[in-house]
Parts: C-alpha cells; sequence; structure tokens
C-alpha cells in the first residue's frame, strides 16, 4: 500500500515542495533531515522486510463492550503490585463463549491509550494516538496493521486488508491509518471482498496498474537525480545521510517491482460462490471465512475488521439502534439487549479462532501462526469513555488461557501500545516501540 510522504528538495537555495507531485503518484519515500540546508523536514528510513508465514487479524469494536458483563467479577481479579495474572478465572457474562477458546486466548484487562474523547478516541484504537497528535510522533498515528504491512510489502496479493463498513458514526470505519495520517479505506462487503481475493482483474485494468508502476518509476529517477545534485551542498556527515536516503529509494525500488509481479499472476480458485451483501449481522460470520480464506491462500498476511456502521441490533430480533442501546442509561431492557448482541459478536470472533486452528496452510495450523487481536478503543460508551479498552489476544505463540489484569490506577501500569510491541515482533518485526510504549507487555510469555 503506498505511504505519502511531503519531500522537499533545495536546489540553488530553491525549496520545492514536491507533496502533490509524489501523492498523486503514491510514491513512499522521503529525504533525510541535512542541517545543511536551511530546509530540513521528516527522515524516513529504510525498511526492514520480514519474511516467513506470521499472519496478524484486528477486529474493532465501534462501540466497545458493556463492562459488567464483560469483565470476570470483581471478586475474582485481585491486582496486586498492579498486575496479576489469573488462570482459573470465570468470564463475565458476555465473554462466557470464550471458555470455547480459553487454551488459545488471553483476555487483558486495564489497558489503554491513555486517551480522551469518547467515538473521536477509538479512533486511536490500533495507532495509540489521536489524529490531533499524530504530527508529534514520529511514526504519526499508523495503525499497528499498517505497521506490519509495510514490512511485508510484495510477499503477498495485498500488504494488508481493511475492512468495514463505509456507513456510520463518523463516516464509517476508520480502524487502519497509515503513518501520513490517511484513512486506509475499508473493503465494505463480503461481495467485493470476495471480488478482491478471487476475480482475476480485466486486460484493461492490467494495462493500467502497469502505466501507474512505470510512471512511478520515473518519477523515482527524478527525485534521485534531484537528490544527487545535493550533495554538492553537504557535509561528509549529511552525504553519509543522503547515502541512507538513495537506499532507501532502492528500497521502494524494489517494492514496486515486487508488487508488479502480482499484475499477471492468476488468483486463487474461489473455495465459495460469490456472495451477494446483505447486512453486517448476516455477513459477520461470511466475513470471518474470507479472511481465513486469504491467509490460507497467502493473499494477504494482514488484516482487520470493524464492526460497527451497519451493525443492526434489528437483524438479530432487536429493536432499537446500536449507538442508541450503547448509550443505556442504566435501563436493564436496553442493557440486556445490549448484552445480546455483544455476545453474538464474541461468538463469532469465537467461530473465528476455532476455524483458524482447524484450517491448515503449508506450515500448518492458520493460528499457530496468526495472532489475532479483538477488542474496542471505546471502554464504555454509555459514559463515552476510552477507559480500560477490552482485549482479547489469540493465536501465535504466546503463552495463554490467562487473564491479565493491571490496575488502572497504578503509576507504572503499562500501555496498550506494549501489547502492540509485543504483537509486532510475534509477527517477525524488530521492533522494539510502537506509539507511547514503554517496552513489551509483561505475562505473555
Amino acid at each position: 500500500m503506498p505511504i505519502n510522504f511531503t519531500v522537499f528538495v533545495q536546489v540553488n537555495g530553491f525549496v520545492m515542495n514536491r507533496r502533490l507531485f509524489l501523492r498523486q503518484a503514491g510514491v513512499a519515500i522521503g529525504l533525510p533531515f541535512l542541517p545543511s540546508l536551511t530546509s530540513s523536514k521528516i527522515a524516513v528510513g529504510s525498511q526492514q522486510v520480514v519474511t516467513g508465514s506470521k499472519k496478524m487479524v484486528c477486529i474493532g469494536n465501534m462501540l466497545g463492550f458493556h463492562p459488567a458483563a464483560f469483565w470476570p467479577s470483581a471478586k475474582q481479579v485481585g491486582v496486586e503490585g498492579g498486575f496479576t495474572s489469573l488462570e482459573g478465572f470465570e468470564y463475565g457474562t458476555t465473554t462466557q463463549p470464550l471458555n470455547e477458546i480459553r487454551e488459545q486466548s488471553t483476555l487483558i484487562q486495564g489497558l489503554d491509550h491513555d486517551t480522551k474523547g469518547g467515538h473521536f478516541g477509538i479512533h486511536s484504537f490500533l495507532s495509540g494516538v489521536k489524529q490531533n497528535e499524530a504530527s508529534s510522533m514520529i511514526h504519526g498515528n499508523v495503525t499497528i496493521d499498517q505497521f506490519a504491512a509495510e514490512h511485508v510489502v510484495g510477499q503477498t496479493r495485498f500488504p494488508s486488508l481493511t475492512i468495514g463498513s463505509l456507513e456510520g458514526i463518523h463516516g464509517g470505519c476508520q480502524l487502519s491509518w497509515t503513518r501520513t495520517g490517511t484513512r486506509v479505506p475499508p473493503i465494505p462487503g463480503p461481495e467485493q471482498l470476495f471480488k478482491k481475493l478471487f476475480v482475476d482483474a480485466t486486460e484493461q485494468d492490467k494495462d493500467s496498474a502497469a502505466d501507474r508502476f512505470a510512471l512511478q518509476n520515473s518519477i523515482l529517477d527524478v527525485v534521485q537525480e534531484q537528490a544527487h545534485d545535493l550533495q554538492r551542498s553537504l557535509n561528509q556527515r549529511d552525504k553519509n545521510k543522503l547515502d541512507e536516503y538513495f537506499t532507501s529509494v532502492r528500497d521502494v525500488e524494489k517494492g514496486i517491482a515486487r508488487r508488479r509481479r502480482w499484475i499477471d499472476v492468476p488468483k486463487p480458485e474461489a473455495m465459495i460462490k460469490q456472495p451477494q451483501n446483505r447486512n453486517m449481522v448476516e455477513d459477520l460470520p461470511l466475513l470471518y471465512d474470507l479472511i481465513v480464506m486469504a491467509l490460507q491462500t497467502n493473499a494477504t498476511k494482514v488484516a482487520t475488521l470493524e464492526i460497527g456502521g451497519d451493525f443492526n441490533p434489528a437483524d438479530l430480533g432487536i429493536p432499537g439502534g446500536y449507538h442508541s442501546l450503547s448509550h443505556h442509561g442504566q435501563l436493564q431492557d436496553r442493557i440486556d439487549a445490549l448484552i445480546t448482541l455483544e455476545t453474538y459478536q464474541i461468538e463469532q470472533f469465537v467461530r473465528f479462532v476455532k476455524k483458524l486452528a482447524v484450517t491448515l496452510d503449508d506450515t500448518g495450523p492458520l493460528l499457530d501462526t496468526t495472532t489475532v487481536l479483538f477488542g474496542s478503543g471505546m471502554g464504555d460508551a454509555n459514559s463515552h469513555t476510552n477507559r480500560n479498552l477490552p482485549i482479547v489476544l489469540a493465536g501465535g505463540s504466546f503463552a495463554h488461557r490467562k487473564l491479565l489484569a493491571f490496575d488502572t490506577g497504578h503509576p507504572h501500569r503499562p500501555p496498550l501500545a506494549n501489547l502492540f510491541v509485543s504483537m509486532l515482533q510475534e509477527f517477525g518485526v524488530e521492533a522494539e516501540s510502537f506509539a507511547k510504549s514503554t517496552g513489551t507487555l509483561r505475562g505473555l510469555v
């Protein structure tokens, strides 16, 4: 997936902002910080390419879960020293279905990004950074899925798949973000996802793609030529930095070559008939199935799914809207309805994890190599809080079958981003930090 950066090139004292030119071409490139020049902007280092079979799936619920029904009872969870790891615990009312995957999952309580804003805070779920904070962060508000996908460009047909509604609060799914603060447009339903995975492009589409790749290569030639002109104005230290920049250009060229090779590669044969979009409630199991197929056929290693927007309780026989039910005002009939639809969501998640456990690729069960995150950027929709986010981690090589509970009032409570560092390392990225992390998350290994 292209990542856009602003590139400032100074030649003979003239500074050119190449933002629009590069954005239109979709070129992922940026000049390093060069003190020898009067203008300095963001440095973008080269990326390490990850090899292997590791995969990642992140599932986000737009409106969170009713905390009293989601978490184990407070009597079970005695947090000492700010942290506890508990195996013999009973799930809450909503999370009872997780008993079926207890051996393959971990429930994590007490973590968040220390953000506020209610619905405006949920979009930081996978990034740990709100949009208005992005400019102060080294990676902007890039989400964990896109950060991981940057490291596997070319290894699969799609670096990532982002699935979610085009409708809903604040304009639909906003689960995935690039490091430049751009929302990744979601695939809105199973019909579109099926076509993306299994329907081959027309010859006209292939020609258009080839033209785009040719344009990208020509732009890289121009950018590199202009960067060479800068060397006359640089000291030795900055010349070394510019050499690093040329390395990043070569990495981009390799990335284009890797993506180009997929143009004429036939897509795999579909395992099911082409579906039609119905509604989010009925489509949810099918979307999960298509994600399994995408991982099994190596169409991608990274996928995200947001539940919300067009998730209509009426399709479960429940009166009222999803958003209005989440603001239940402590009315029991609304809470009961909310528990019903939230339990359904967790049941479908459990079904997905179980399917990963019995679906094989060339390395074995998909669940063994796939890290699955399930949760929300909303801790309690009724009170509009983004604290104590509901988090379930499944799959991969983590030590599961437990509850990890962190004291939300402890001064050294880790941020949720620590979990993301652990997930990135499990994926194969040599990441030491992500967003506002302070390390990896204790209790997972």
